[in-house]
């Protein structure tokens, strides 16, 4: 027999109620402590992970472009056809030879059956003799720029000198490139020199075989500060590829950690595409100030040409991640329960439902695909997302537009998927009913 409860006077009501209040005061404090403490961390990791996102996209290039021969030779090898850079290396061509032609001596030396040929290639002296001369030398230092034998010649010694300019850089390897004064990365030309010596004795001018072997350098790099950066080059190009992805597992890791991952993921999102448009930012800035700093008989053009060859990969990658982030926190957003994001769906859904009465009304029927497709839209959905994502992580160097593209075609298959799910109203749907 169940024991009988005396009922509780006012007095014992209010003690139990006001112990109530006091736990869940408690549970409720606790939580908080705890919530507050996840959304330290989640904070720290995220802000790390943003501060590393740019130096990663560095240290890529860095492994890519600076530590893989052939992709640098890849990166560097249309500089060849670049008008500033031909004019350049032709102007050091011309300097080189001219500094070691004995006018008077060399026209002394030339046998009388080959004066008249000289004198016609020469043609019109003008105001001097070594004018002249520089002007038939800078032309086949022209010719010899504009053609394919430079193509190959800039190509086969940048291979060369590749592990030198991993050297300049980075502190490792060795080769035909130098770093002069500490801060500057030559490049020997003498084969370009001897190029142009072969098409001036070519030309009639025979005597330029006397020339001895000419050496000459091309500046590819000058900076102050390079000989200080070498160690963080070197630790950049050593982490490689390995700290894009620690920056993605802080970020992930910050995000899960967050109360509310869904704000928190928009908002990182965000931040890791600003971090990276800042390091953008600063290479544009860096460009003037390094252009600016060039010594006297250095070319800005091509110094600039150079630059922006070396720095393409940098500024794709840039963008690449800026594209990215931007997709990611617009999907993570539009997908949300606020307002506006609601608002949008329901204008995305409200226009396909009623390019699929228009369908209907035309006689497009799906047959069985349509309720296939319904049933299964939530799988369907998530295999087209992990597909996307699939591309992304599998193509080669993926580029700003490349993301935009994935996102818009992933985008256009979920609007076929919504309309093939839609409830319709002719035959071939089943015995579905107008409205969902």
């Amino acid at each position: 027999m169940a024991e009988d409860t005396a009922p509780m006077d006012p007095a014992e009501q209010a003690e139990l109620a006001r112990l109530r209040g006091r736990v869940a005061e408690l549970e409720a404090e606790r939580g908080g402590r705890r919530h507050r403490g996840r959304s330290f961390l989640a904070v720290v990791l995220i802000v790390i992970g943003c501060v590393l996102a740019p130096l990663g996209i560095v240290a890529s290039w860095a492994a890519d472009t600076v530590g893989d021969t052939d992709r640098y030779v890849a990166t560097v090898g249309p500089l060849a056809s670049d008008p500033d850079i031909q004019k350049a290396v032709a102007n050091r061509a011309t300097n080189a030879i001219m500094q070691r032609i004995d006018l008077q001596s060399l026209l002394s030396e030339v046998p009388t059956d080959d004066r008249p040929l000289v004198d016609k290639s020469l043609g019109k002296l003008g105001d001097s003799l070594e004018g002249a001369v520089r002007s038939f030398v800078q032309d086949k230092a022209q010719g010899v720029v504009a053609s394919d034998a430079f193509e190959n010649i800039w190509k086969q010694t940048n291979r060369k000198a590749h592990s030198a300019l991993d050297k300049a850089l980075t502190g490792s390897g060795g080769g035909a490139v130098e770093l002069k004064g500490g801060d500057t990365v030559t490049l020997d030309l003498g084969p370009v020199v001897e190029q142009v010596k072969q098409r001036l004795v070519d030309s009639g001018l025979t005597v330029a075989a006397k020339i001895p072997e000419v050496h000459t350098e091309f500046t590819l790099v000058t900076n102050d500060n390079i000989g200080k950066a070498k160690t963080y080059m070197r630790l950049l190009q050593v982490m490689g590829n390995w700290l894009p992805v620690l920056a993605l597992v802080l970020v992930a890791a910050g995000v899960l950690l967050s109360v509310r991952r869904r704000r928190s993921l928009v908002a990182t999102a965000l931040a890791v595409a600003v971090s990276c448009g800042l390091l953008g930012i600063g290479l544009r800035v860096f460009r003037v100030i390094y252009l600016d700093r060039l010594p006297g008989g250095v070319s800005q053009d091509a110094a600039a040409a150079v630059y922006d060859t070396m720095t393409h990969f940098l500024f794709t990658m840039v963008r690449m991640v800026v594209a990215l982030g931007v997709v990611v926190a617009l999907g993570a957003w539009l997908t949300g329960r606020g307002k506006r994001a609601r608002l949008v769906r329901g204008l995305w859904i409200s226009g396909i439902d009623a390019t699929r009465v228009t369908a209907d009304r035309a006689g497009f029927r799906t047959g069985p695909v349509g309720p296939f497709v319904r049933d299964h839209r939530t799988w369907i959905v998530w295999i087209l997302i992990a597909g996307s994502l699939l591309v992304y992580l599998l193509w080669s160097y993926p580029t700003g537009w490349v993301v935009v593209g994935i996102a818009l075609c992933l985008l256009f298959l979920l609007a076929v998927v919504e309309f093939l799910a839609a409830v319709g109203n002719g035959a071939g749907d089943g015995d579905a009913v107008p409205g969902r």
